[in-house]
C-alpha cells in the first residue's frame, strides 16, 4: 500500500539515503543491525516492512558472499518502530557449495517482530530458458505523476491518476512505472531496492476494484496492513532507465487480500517477481486507542 511517509510534503527521504539506510552493520557472528531511519511529516512511526526485508537481503548476502541472493519471503508478525535499531539474527539451515537457506528473525527491544526466510545460490548456466513478457501497456511518458516524495525516484502510474481515492475504479491491476538515481551497481544493494517498492501498491490494486473504498481510509476506517511479501529475483538484476511494477489482485476476502507481480525493465526483461499478503479489515472500535501514526 502507499504509505503515508512517503506522501507527505516535505520529506526528507531520498534514493540515496534509503541506500544508506540500507547498509546493515555487522554485529557479531550471524548477526547484524539496522537503522530504522526518521519518522515521516506526519509522524507515522511504522518502519516499511519491506525496509526490513530490503535490510535483511543486504545482511544475507555478507553473510553468504560467495553466492547470490535468488529467493526471499517476509512474515510480518509486528510492527517496528522508528527509533530503537532493528536486530537481525541469520539462522544457517544450510550452506552447501552451491545454495544456502537461512531464517532470519528481525528483533527490536528484544522482541521478535518478523521473520525472513532466504534462499542463496551460485547462478548456472542455462539449462532451458524463457520469461513472461512485459504487459503491453503505456509507457512512463504516457503515465500519470505519483506523489511518493522521494528524491532521485520517479512513481508514474499507467491509467491511474490518484491511486488512494475510493473514486479511481478499475480492474484488479496497477501498473507503476519507477526511476531511480542512482541505480546502484552492487547486486545486493540493486535487489535491495527492487524488493522496497514491492509491498507499496498491493493493497491499493486490491482496493481498485471496489467503489467506495480505497487506501485513503487507511488506519481512519479500515485497518491495511502487508503482512507477507516474497520476492524472486532472476538472473542478472541489471537495468537502466525506467522499471515497470505490474500488479494483479487475484483475491480478496475473509480480511485478507492476495496480489502477485512482476518487475519488468523498460527493454522488456523479467528481474523479478513478487506475491503479497495484505490485511484489510474493518478498523476496530478499540483501535482507536492507538495512536493513528502508530497503527501497523
Amino acid at each position: 500500500m502507499v504509505q503515508p511517509t512517503e506522501t507527505s510534503a516535505p520529506t526528507p527521504w531520498s534514493v540515496s539515503g534509503l541506500l544508506d539506510l540500507l547498509e546493515v552493520t555487522a554485529d557479531g557472528p550471524d548477526r547484524f543491525t539496522g537503522a530504522t531511519g526518521l519518522a515521516g511529516d506526519d509522524e507515522r512511526q511504522v518502519v516499511e516492512g519491506t525496509q526490513l526485508l530490503a535490510q535483511a537481503i543486504v545482511g544475507a548476502a555478507k553473510r553468504f558472499g560467495d553466492k547470490s541472493i535468488r529467493s526471499v519471503h517476509a512474515v510480518f508478525a509486528r510492527a517496528v518502530l522508528v527509533g530503537p535499531a532493528a536486530e537481525y539474527t541469520i539462522d544457517v539451515v544450510n550452506e552447501g557449495r552451491s545454495t544456502a537457506t537461512a531464517v532470519i528473525s528481525v528483533l527490536q527491544n528484544g522482541k521478535r517482530c518478523a521473520t525472513i526466510t532466504v534462499l542463496a545460490d551460485v547462478p548456472s548456466a542455462d539449462v532451458i530458458t524463457h520469461h513472461l513478457p512485459r504487459p503491453d501497456v503505456a509507457g512512463p511518458a504516457q503515465a500519470n505523476p505519483c506523489v511518493m516524495p522521494m528524491t532521485g525516484r520517479q512513481v508514474r502510474l499507467v491509467d491511474v491518476v490518484d491511486v488512494n481515492s475510493p473514486d479511481e475504479v478499475g480492474p484488479p491491476e496497477l501498473h507503476a512505472w519507477l526511476h531511480y538515481d542512482p541505480i546502484p551497481a552492487r547486486d545486493d544493494l540493486a535487489k535491495a531496492l527492487i524488493a522496497y517498492f514491492t509491498g507499496h501498491l498491493g493493497i491499493s490494486t486490491t482496493m481498485r476494484a471496489h467503489a467506495g473504498i480505497g487506501t485513503s481510509q487507511s488506519h481512519l476506517t479500515v485497518s491495511t496492513a502487508p503482512m507477507t511479501v516474497t520476492v524472486s529475483f532472476h538472473e542478472p538484476v541489471r537495468w537502466d532507465g525506467w522499471l515497470l511494477y505490474s500488479h494483479e489482485s487475484t483475491q480478496v476476502g475473509a480480511g485478507m487480500s492476495y496480489v502477485r507481480g512482476t518487475v519488468h525493465t523498460e527493454e522488456g526483461e523479467l528481474i523479478a517477481s513478487f506475491a503479497q499478503d495484505g490485511l484489510i479489515r474493518p478498523l476496530r472500535t478499540s483501535d482507536s486507542r492507538i495512536a493513528e501514526h502508530s497503527r501497523i
